[in-house]
């Protein structure tokens, strides 16, 4: 359940007074024009990252290009589990960094789509398709680069239920219209599907300031969402509720901006959103992981607030319990009812019913304390979950 908020400080603008062409025109030469390269950058915001990367990536993006990866402008680093023969699709996917990442883990059997507005990060993309086939041993690329808008995916020929995953780094806050994206990622998406993506949000609804500042567009801040609304605009579109699983803070080393910006403070969060089809909804469950996902064979991190490991039993809510049955990761879990003693979550330590951490400003105070020790009954998560 979402903690209840205080109510945010400044004022959100009516989308209709800041045209959505004129915002689309200054972040395409932003990103086509001013920058060349991510130390341009005047924030951390879009090279920020929240937790160290698994060797198995790493190797993966040495494999990709210099020249896509010094166009690479992402907040975080947005690899979900279970990939293999997925189809996946990027929104605002830039030069393609994530794009060839994932498509050698997704191998020949699966397929990625990236689709970006701005024709010079597409162009850069698409340049480079052969040079990746060759390098990962493909015999036909599984990955296409579209140019387009991720409010107007149907204008791409992208067509309903047609993706397992939708991936998306720092861009959404891009996007005049959040709802429209988020409504796209949903029609696209197959039914169990999961939105994972990483993004900027910030502290509080944004001032006329701020929202109206053309390098804060372009460096990911003035389009950031409250973290609040995210949760009220998932449930509108038809997402189960956002599950957030990682966050780290945001700095901007431009005084002028930081004039600018005032008191509001930054985050760069992943969040993942499933469409649970109806008939997966029951009641709360039991879940025991069966280790076979690779690279988390002895654990898999889902999110903030559930860490399963190998065999064993672990006691998850009605919404956790029907994204798994409905998800990809259905094979990967043992799911059954709940008993009549483990009709809620265990929480993170001990016996004690803890709340879900739904907050990325909260999870950064949490990472940032001491962790307590846990009990042996103890489903703890990452550290903070506590």
């Amino acid at each position: 359940m979402l903690a209840r908020v205080a109510a945010p400080c400044g004022e959100q603008i009516p989308r209709e007074q800041i045209p959505q062409d004129q915002i689309h025109r200054e972040v395409q030469d932003y990103y086509g024009k001013e920058l060349q390269k991510s130390e341009d950058l005047k924030t951390n915001a879009c090279v920020t990252s929240a937790r160290p990367v698994p060797k198995a990536i790493r190797d993966a993006l040495e494999h990709v290009h210099e020249e896509v990866v010094a166009r690479y402008y992402g907040c975080g680093l947005v690899v979900p589990e279970c990939l293999a023969a997925c189809r996946v699709l990027d929104l605002g996917s830039g030069s393609g960094r994530d794009c060839y990442l994932l498509s050698q883990l997704v191998g020949e059997r699966g397929h990625v789509t990236g689709i970006d507005m701005t024709q010079g990060q597409v162009e850069v993309a698409r340049k480079h398709i052969a040079y990746h086939m060759e390098k990962f041993g493909y015999r036909k690329p599984n990955v296409d680069f579209l140019q387009g808008y991720m409010e107007k995916l149907g204008d791409a020929g992208l067509a309903d239920e047609s993706y397992d995953i939708v991936i998306s780094n720092c861009v959404i806050n891009l996007a005049p219209d959040k709802r429209a994206v988020l409504r796209e990622a949903y029609r696209v998406l197959k039914p169990g599907g999961e939105m994972y993506f990483s993004d900027v949000y910030a502290s509080q609804r944004l001032s006329e300031a701020v929202r109206k500042h053309r390098v804060l567009w372009g460096e990911c801040l003035a389009g950031a969402l409250f973290w609040g609304d995210l949760y009220s605009i998932a449930e509108e579109v038809g997402f189960s509720p956002p599950r957030l699983v990682t966050a780290s803070p945001i700095t901007i080393g431009d005084k002028e901006l930081e004039g600018v910006v005032g008191d509001c403070r930054f985050v760069s969060a992943t969040f993942r959103l499933f469409k649970v089809p109806g008939s997966s909804r029951a009641g709360p469950g039991q879940v025991i992981y069966n280790g076979g996902i690779v690279g988390h064979e002895r654990e898999l991190v889902f999110d903030a607030n559930f860490t399963f490991k190998e065999g064993e039993a672990v006691d998850v809510d009605a919404e956790t319990a029907a994204v798994l049955r409905s998800s990809r990761f259905a094979e990967e879990f043992l799911i059954r009812a709940a008993g009549a003693d483990a009709a809620a979550p265990q929480g993170c330590c001990g016996r004690r019913v803890k709340e879900k951490i739904c907050d990325p400003f909260l999870l950064l105070e949490k990472l940032a304390a001491p962790a307590p020790a846990c009990g042996p009954a103890a489903t703890c998560g990452p550290r903070g979950c506590c």
